[in-house]
C-alpha cells in the first residue's frame, strides 16, 4: 500500500477543514460529518479554534482507501498563523490547495504558492464551494491559470496535459493519449497541477480528488540509514514535551538512544520514551515507526523546530517573519523573570516568537503577525499558564544595514585578559540576511579561536546605531585577530568581537530599513479614485487595472506602518464590499526614516549594553579608549582600505645539497624521472660565455586546503569531490607549465578504511593519495624535511606544525590562500598570454 503525507493548505475561509471533514468521511475515519459552524469537527479540537471558527494548530489526521494510507495534515490558513503552515511544508510528499469558487485565488493563496514551490512540494487543486449558483466554473479556471500557471489543469485534458512537457507530448503523439505514469511523471516534477472542483460540504468531487490522489502520485524511496526531521514542538494535557517528527530513513523504537545536537552544537543523547501517532485530539502508541511516518516523540528535551536528526540537515530558515513587535503587559504583582520562563515554553514551540526581556524599559515584547495572533496569544497564555496579560498595538519592527564598506575593531584589554577583532563589514543585496565568514590565515589566529569569533558574531542580535534595531543585509568577515598565549579566554572574544561590530556600524553611514507589503486591493470602479488617492499618502507604488468581472484591482507595495489597519477603512467607504489582502514583501528603505529616528530617541554611545568603545592595559590597568580614537591603537594594521603593493614574485634560493641527492628523493618516491631525448639549447647554452643552469622549484601542495579555500573549487566540491580535485589538477598543470617547476599533490586519504596509497603522475603533476592512518599533513612533513635542506622547496598548507617544522628545515612555506592568490595571477597572465595570441 502506498503510504504519503499530504497537506492541505488554504486562504483562511476557503473551505479547507471543511474538506479535510469530507475527506475522513468518504475514507471511513469519521463516522459522521462535523461543520465548523457547528464548531464539531474533527480536526479544529481546541477551543480557541472552535470559537473563532479557524485552524490556528496544524493536526494530524490518519486514512486509508484500497490502495493508499495517508496521513493527512491540516494547516492554519489565516496569515497570522502561517508560520505554523510553513513548517508544515517540509515533511510533505504531497499538498492539495483548496481555493474558494466565490472568492478565486486570493493574495495569501499567492504566498501559499510560493512556499509550496520553495519547498518543492507537488500539489493538486481542489476549487469547492462550487455548489454555490454564482460560481463561474471556467472564470475561476481562468484565474486560477492567470495567477498561478498553466500548468494548473483539468487532468483529463489529454491534449492540454501533454503540452506540459516535451516527452509527454511524443507519447501522445505516438500514442493518442496521455497514460497515468505520464501524469505522475509530470505531478512529482511540479509541471502539472491537476485541478479538481467541488464541494467538501456537500462531498461533491471529493471521491474524484481521492481517485487522482491514488493514482497520480509515486511513494517516496527512503534510505535504510536513520534520518527525522522536527516539524513542529507540542505538549500535552499533562505538560509532556512533544517532539513531532517525520522519519525519512530507517526505523525508530521506543526505549532506544537517539543522538543529536542541540541549538548551541552540543551533542545529546537521549531514550525515546513513547512514539505517539496522533488523528485529531486521539492518538494510537507504537513500539516502532519506519520511514515515511509521522509522529509525535516523548522523551527528547533539546529539539527544535526545522531540526534534522539522523542524516538529515537542518531546514532552511522561514520566509515568512513578523514584523510587528508587541509589548506583554503582566497583572499586577507578577514577577517578570517568572513569567518570561513560562513565555519561554511557548517560543519553544513557536521560535517566531522572539521573546525578548529589555532591561532598559523593564519589559517583555515578542514579535507576532497580526491582532488576531494576539488575541489567541493572550488567551493561550491565560488558559495554559493561568496568566491574564494584555497586548499593547504592535509597533513596526525596523532593521538597519549600512551603505558601503568599513573595518570594525575591537581590543579587549583588562589586566590579565587579551583580545582583538578585526572585521570586514560590506554591505549585501536585500534580503540576504547576516552573512558570517572568516578569511584570517591560521598562523596569525588559531583555528580555535577564529571558531570563537564566529559563534560569538552569530549568538547576538546586533543592534544597530539609527534606532537600536537588529542589522541585516551585510557580510561580516573576520579579517585578523590576535590572541595572548597566556592571558586570553573565551570570554575576551567575545568582548572584542561586540566592541568590533559596533564600531564599525559607528564608522559607517548607516541606513534605516522597514518592512513594506505587497498588496491588492479589489473595488468598484467608482471607489478606485479614493483607494489611489489613499495609497498617495502612503508613499505607496502602486498600478491599478481591472480584472474579468469589471472590478478595479490596485496591486503594489506600500510601508507595513501606513497600509496595516487599511482594511477597517476599506470596509467603510465600500460598505464592505472592498477586499484588501496583504502579505510582507521585505524590508526596503524607510519612507520617514528622519522622523522614525528622532522619535526613537535613541542615542548609540548612551547604550552601554552595546559599546563601541575598546580596551587597552596602560600601567596595569584596563584603559577606555572612544571608538573614534580606536584604530589608532590597535596592535594589528590589516591596510583594509588602502592600496596594497603587489607581492613580490618567488625567487628560489640557492641549493645547499646537490642534484642528484634530491633527484634520488623524488625517484624513491614517483619512480625513475623521464627526460626530453633532445631540447632545443638555450640562448645561454650557445652563447660565447656559459651561465650555470639554476636549480629547479619543488611545490609541495596540501591539495584539500587549497579546494576548501577557494569559493570556486569549494563549491563544486559540496557537489563533486572528485571534479574538484580534477579541477584543480588542470590548473595546477598550466600553473606548472608557466612557472617550470616540479609540483607534488597531496590529498589525505588518512580515514579511508583498507586504502593503500597511491602514487602517480598526472600530466605534468605528481599526485600523492597518503595510505590509512597516515595523514596528508604526515606526509608533507616527512618529505619536506628530506629535501628541507634545500630552498628551493616551498610547502603549501594551512597547517602551522608543518609550517613551523618548514621553517626549521630551510624550506619556504605559505598559507593555502597565498598560493590560491598566486595561483590566481598566474592563470591571468597565461589567459592575457593566450588572448594576445589570437
Amino acid at each position: 500500500m502506498k503510504k504519503l503525507v499530504l497537506g492541505v493548505l488554504a486562504h483562511v475561509d476557503a473551505g479547507k477543514t471543511t474538506l479535510c471533514e469530507a475527506l475522513l468521511y468518504t475514507c471511513g475515519s469519521i463516522r459522521r460529518l462535523g461543520r465548523v459552524d457547528h464548531r464539531d469537527t474533527a480536526l479544529d479540537t481546541h477551543e480557541l479554534e472552535r470559537k473563532r471558527g479557524i485552524t490556528i494548530f496544524s493536526k494530524q489526521a490518519q486514512l486509508k482507501t484500497d490502495s493508499l494510507e495517508l496521513c493527512l495534515l491540516d494547516t492554519p490558513g489565516h496569515v497570522d498563523f502561517s508560520a505554523e503552515t510553513e513548517r508544515t511544508l517540509q515533511v510533505l510528499d504531497y499538498a492539495v490547495l483548496v481555493i474558494s469558487g466565490t472568492d478565486g485565488v486570493q493574495a495569501h493563496t499567492e504566498t501559499l504558492w510560493q512556499l509550496l514551490a520553495g519547498h518543492k512540494v507537488p500539489t493538486f487543486i481542489f476549487v469547492t464551494k462550487m455548489d454555490i449558483a454564482s460560481c463561474d466554473r471556467n472564470a475561476v479556471m481562468a484565474d486560477i491559470r492567470e495567477r498561478l500557471g498553466d500548468g494548473c489543469l483539468d487532468p483529463e485534458d489529454d491534449e492540454a496535459v501533454a503540452m506540459c512537457d516535451e516527452t509527454v507530448l511524443e507519447h501522445y503523439m505516438d500514442n493518442g493519449c496521455v497514460s497515468e505514469e505520464d501524469i505522475r511523471y509530470l505531478v512529482k516534477r511540479r509541471k502539472l497541477f491537476p485541478v479538481t472542483f467541488g464541494s467538501g460540504l456537500r462531498l461533491q468531487g471529493v471521491d474524484t480528488l481521492i481517485n487522482r490522489l491514488e493514482s497520480f502520485t509515486e511513494e517516496p524511496q527512503y534510505p535504510e540509514v536513520f534520518g527525522a526531521r522536527v516539524y513542529k514542538l507540542m505538549r500535552d494535557a499533562q505538560g509532556n514535551r512533544l517532539s513531532c517528527i517525520k522519519l525519512t530513513g530507517g526505523s525508530l523504537r521506543v526505549k532506544s538512544p537517539l543522538k543529536y545536537l542541540d541549538r548551541s552544537g552540543a551533542p545529546v543523547e537521549e531514550k525515546v520514551d513513547g512514539i505517539r501517532i496522533y488523528s485529531g485530539a486521539k492518538f494510537e502508541s507504537a513500539d516502532v515507526v519506519t520511514a515515511g511516518t509521522v509522529c509525535a516523540v516523548q522523551g527528547l528535551s533539546e529539539t527544535y523546530t526545522g531540526q534534522g536528526l539522523g542524516y538529515e540537515e537542518n531546514s532552511v530558515a522561514p520566509e515568512l517573519e513578523p514584523v510587528l513587535a508587541y509589548r506583554v503587559n503582566l497583572p499586577g504583582g507578577t514577577d517578570p523573570q517568572i513569567a518570561l520562563k513560562k513565555l519561554r515554553i511557548l517560543e519553544d514551540e513557536d521560535p517566531m516568537l522572539r521573546i525578548v526581556w529589555n532591561e532598559q524599559l523593564r519589559e517583555i515584547r515578542i514579535r507576532l503577525m497580526g491582532e488576531v495572533q494576539t488575541e489567541v496569544l493572550a488567551s493561550l497564555i491565560a488558559e495554559r499558564f493561568d496568566m491574564p496579560v494584555t497586548i499593547d498595538r504592535g509597533g513596526i519592527m525596523y532593521r538597519e544595514t549600512i551603505k558601503a564598506p568599513v573595518e570594525g575593531v575591537g581590543h579587549f584589554e583588562p589586566l590579565r585578559h587579551y583580545a582583538e577583532v578585526h572585521l570586514a563589514m560590506e554591505p549585501l543585496e536585500r534580503g540576504s540576511g547576516l552573512v558570517f565568514d572568516a578569511d584570517c590565515p591560521e598562523d596569525e589566529l588559531d583555528r580555535n579561536w577564529q571558531n570563537l569569533i564566529l559563534t560569538h558574531l552569530y549568538e547576538k542580535t546586533h543592534a544597530g546605531v539609527l534606532t537600536g534595531s537588529p542589522i541585516t543585509d551585510m557580510k561580516i568577515t573576520l579579517i585578523a585577530g590576535r590572541a595572548h598565549p597566556k592571558h586570553t579566554e573565551g570570554g575576551d572574544f567575545r568582548q572584542a568581537v561586540y566592541r568590533a561590530v559596533r564600531q564599525g556600524l559607528m564608522k559607517a553611514e548607516s541606513v534605516l530599513l522597514e518592512p513594506w507589503y505587497s498588496f491588492r486591493i479589489e473595488v468598484s470602479p467608482e471607489n478606485v479614485g479614493r483607494v489611489i488617492s489613499d495609497l498617495r499618502t502612503m508613499s505607496a507604488s502602486f498600478d491599478a487595472d481591472s480584472d474579468a468581472r469589471g472590478n478595479s484591482v490596485v496591486t503594489g507595495l506600500a510601508p507595513v506602518s501606513e497600509l496595516n489597519g487599511y482594511a477597517s477603512a476599506l470596509a467603510g467607504f465600500t460598505h464592505g464590499k472592498g477586499r484588501i489582502s496583504c502579505r510582507v514583501d521585505g524590508y526596503y528603505p524607510c519612507h520617514n526614516a528622519e522622523k522614525v529616528i528622532a522619535d526613537s530617541g535613541y542615542e548609540p554611545e548612551a547604550d552601554t549594553e552595546n559599546t563601541a568603545d575598546s580596551v587597552f592595559c596602560s600601567h596595569g590597568a584596563g584603559v577606555n579608549v572612544k571608538w573614534s580614537e580606536a584604530d589608532s591603537f590597535m596592535h594589528i594594521d590589516t591596510g583594509f582600505g588602502k592600496q596594497k603593493p603587489s607581492a613580490p614574485g618567488f625567487r628560489p634560493r640557492s641549493f645547499s645539497i646537490d642534484d642528484k641527492e634530491l633527484e634520488a628523493i623524488m625517484e624513491r618516491e614517483f619512480g625513475p624521472i623521464r627526460r626530453r631525448e633532445y631540447t632545443r639549447p638555450s640562448r645561454a647554452e650557445t652563447s660565447e660565455y656559459s651561465v650555470p643552469p639554476s636549480k629547479r622549484e619543488y611545490l609541495i601542495i596540501d591539495g584539500y586546503n587549497v579546494i576548501f579555500g577557494w569559493d570556486e573549487l569549494k563549491d563544486i566540491a559540496k557537489k563533486s569531490l572528485s571534479d574538484a580535485r580534477d579541477r584543480l589538477l588542470d590548473m595546477l598543470s598550466s600553473y606548472r607549465g608557466f612557472r617550470d617547476c616540479e609540483l607534488v599533490l597531496v590529498f589525505d586519504g588518512y580515514k579511508v578504511r583498507g586504502n593503500a596509497g597511491e602514487k602517480f603522475d598526472s600530466g605534468r603533476v605528481h599526485v600523492v593519495y597518503t595510505r590509512e592512518n597516515e595523514t596528508g599533513d604526515m606526509y608533507i612533513e616527512k618529505l619536506a624535511n628530506d629535501i628541507g635542506k634545500n630552498y628551493a622547496v616551498r610547502v603549501v598548507t594551512n597547517d602551522s606544525l608543518i609550517r613551523l617544522s618548514a621553517l626549521r628545515s630551510g624550506v619556504l612555506r605559505m598559507t593555502s590562500q597565498e598560493f590560491i592568490q598566486e595561483l590566481k595571477n598566474v592563470l591571468e597572465r597565461i589567459t592575457e598570454y593566450t588572448d594576445g595570441k589570437r
